[in-house]
């Protein structure tokens, strides 16, 4: 599952930059590269939305590694 928590981890921190983009330029780099919510636009902000709802569960992980 390590490898998961890793894939994870790396597209939630990709969503975000893209969140920073979007704050400080107004620029959207999914919707950039994607178009404007299509599809796959849709699909990617849904895959890095329950990377971050799993990302959740690492709470408890570390605190059950600290005990």
């Amino acid at each position: 599952m390590k490898w998961f928590d890793y894939t994870a981890l790396t597209l939630v921190i990709i969503g975000a930059v893209n969140w920073l983009l979007v704050g400080i330029f107004r620029f959207d780099l999914v919707a950039f590269l994607f178009g404007n919510l299509s599809w796959l636009s849709r699909i990617i902000y849904t895959i890095i939305g329950l990377c971050g709802l799993y990302l959740i569960s690492l709470f408890g992980r570390i605190k059950g590694m600290s005990e």
